[in-house]
């Protein structure tokens, strides 16, 4: 391994860029996750989960599995399961559920849940210890699920991908829905996530349910800045998916997404480490190499945090590395400067600073900036 790229490994692969994460469960997860590869972390809850008012979805789905007995049932929280309990007991259904439940194979998802369980007067047939939804689908993936009809207790948001996998393997899979997702109680980190999108500050924007996904894309709508939004996926912000059907809300609207193997989150994380890096523009400029990510730079290596108008001016440049771009144009590129070219010496000076590289731009005097593309770079550019 080279010098340059053991400085970018020890920065970490999402350095310098951005992540919008949208889950409402599990979303400090996903944040560490993110965080501890380097990127920085915009979260933005679009949903949240809250009990069924109208009990007839859960009183459909009871009914149905008491006629027609599941193979498996994964009981997933302590408290969606004793509400389930409960509102079959209210509907005068609760002996013939527990009764039901006693002839199937029960999961439940830790401690709490296995709790739960047996204060029902059921027994679990497996429980993990480390209270992980992973490890319970890898059990039954193991054990093999084509052909099987399980029933998953659903608890608003369920673990990204654990649906989308049974039913990849094969499984009929059952939602018993104990909650329900709503708009959040506040619209701003959400409002704050959209702006930042727009305005090309995130780089990619995490989805791990759909409903989170149909949130996103209906507050834009509301905003006035779904087209905004569209556009923005289309060029410069990537849509990451935890599995197929997260994604179906946005390829509806044509908004192309990547998806990991697994539907997981560690896969997705994994997934963005390789998109992101490969999405960034590298050139050698004045005898370094310089990878331009989203608010940051690497020169040689070494990371260089870049102030919001020194990146539009810097992405403005390398559009046409080593050509003239006149000080009028990257004026337009940068944000609110309005008419003073005076703004854009400004925002130069402080690029070059945070560069810490003055050589990598060089001014060509009464006609504006470029980048010192090497003369022996083998790529060529056009205008």
């Amino acid at each position: 391994m080279d010098d340059v790229q053991r400085q970018i490994d020890d920065h970490g692969p999402l350095a310098g860029f951005t992540v919008g994460v949208t889950a409402a469960r599990r979303a400090d997860e996903l944040g560490a996750l993110l965080t501890r590869r380097g990127a920085a972390v915009l979260h933005a809850p679009a949903i949240r989960i809250v009990p069924l008012a109208d009990d007839s979805e859960l009183l459909a789905a009871t009914k149905e599995l008491i006629d027609q007995a599941p193979d498996v049932v994964v009981a997933t929280t302590a408290i969606g399961f004793r509400g389930w309990v409960e509102a079959a007991e209210g509907w005068g259904l609760g002996e013939a559920l527990v009764e039901r439940l006693r002839t199937v194979e029960l999961l439940a998802r830790g401690p709490k849940v296995k709790g739960a369980v047996r204060a029902a007067g059921l027994t679990e047939e497996w429980s993990p210890s480390s209270e992980s939804m992973a490890e319970v689908l890898d059990r039954l993936l193991e054990e093999g699920v084509d052909g099987r009809r399980i029933a998953v207790q659903l608890h608003g948001e369920p673990l990204p991908g654990f649906v989308e996998s049974l039913r990849a393997g094969g499984a009929e899979v059952v939602g018993v829905p104990v909650y329900r997702w709503m708009p959040p109680e506040d619209i701003g980190p959400v409002d704050r996530l959209l702006d930042a999108a727009v305005s090309r500050g995130l780089d990619a924007i995490t989805f791990t349910s759909a409903p989170a996904a149909a949130a996103l894309l209906s507050r834009a709508d509301e905003r006035g800045l779904l087209p905004e939004l569209l556009t923005a996926f289309g060029h410069d912000v990537l849509s990451a998916c935890v599995g197929p059907v997260t994604a179906l809300p946005l390829q509806s609207r044509g908004i192309d997404t990547i998806q990991p193997e697994r539907f997981r989150l560690g896969p997705l994380v994994q997934l963005l480490c390789r998109e992101l890096p490969a999405r960034a523009r590298v050139l050698p400029v004045a005898g370094h190499r310089v990878e331009i990510r989203g608010h940051a730079v690497l020169v040689d290596g070494a990371l260089k945090p870049v102030p919001p108008a020194g990146m539009s001016l810097l992405r403005t440049l390398s559009r046409r590395p080593g050509w003239v771009v006149p000080r009028a144009e990257l004026l337009r590129a940068l944000p609110g400067a309005g008419r003073d070219e005076h703004a854009v010496e400004t925002a130069m000076a402080r690029l070059r600073t945070a560069l810490g590289t003055p050589k990598l731009i060089q001014t060509v005097v009464k006609r504006g900036y470029r980048l010192a593309l090497d003369p022996s770079a083998e790529t060529k550019y056009d205008a």
